[in-house]
C-alpha cells in the first residue's frame, strides 16, 4: 500500500477569497474525488485548528494500491482540476509518499 500525504500552506487571499473561505473550497473539492477516481483507497483532508508559522493550512492524507494506482490519480481530469485551483490559491506545499 501506498501512503501519500501533501500539505499546504495558503495566501491569505486569493481568487476573490479569504484563507479560510478557500481552504473550505479546496477541502470540498478534495474531498468529492473518491467517488470519481477509483484508485483512490482512502482520503482524508484536515484543516488546520492551531495555527503557528510552522503550521501548514491543509493536509491530505490518501491511500492507493501501489505508485501506478497513485499516477493515474495524479493525471486523472478530476484531480488535475483541483490542481489547477489549489495552484492559485497555495503559497507552499511538501509532500511525502511512501509504501507499507
Amino acid at each position: 500500500m501506498l501512503k501519500h500525504i501533501v500539505m499546504w500552506k495558503l495566501k491569505d487571499y486569493a481568487e476573490g477569497k479569504s484563507k479560510d473561505e478557500n481552504a473550505a473550497v479546496m477541502k470540498e473539492m478534495l474531498e468529492s474525488l473518491p467517488g470519481k477516481i477509483p484508485e483512490i483507497l482512502l482520503l482524508e483532508v484536515g484543516h488546520n485548528m492551531k495555527p503557528s508559522d510552522a503550521a501548514f493550512d491543509i493536509v491530505l492524507y490518501s491511500e492507493f494500491r501501489d505508485e501506478a494506482a497513485l499516477s493515474v490519480y495524479q493525471g486523472d481530469p478530476e484531480h488535475l482540476k483541483v490542481a489547477e485551483f489549489v495552484a492559485k490559491i497555495r503559497e507552499e506545499r511538501v509532500v511525502v509518499d511512501y509504501l507499507v
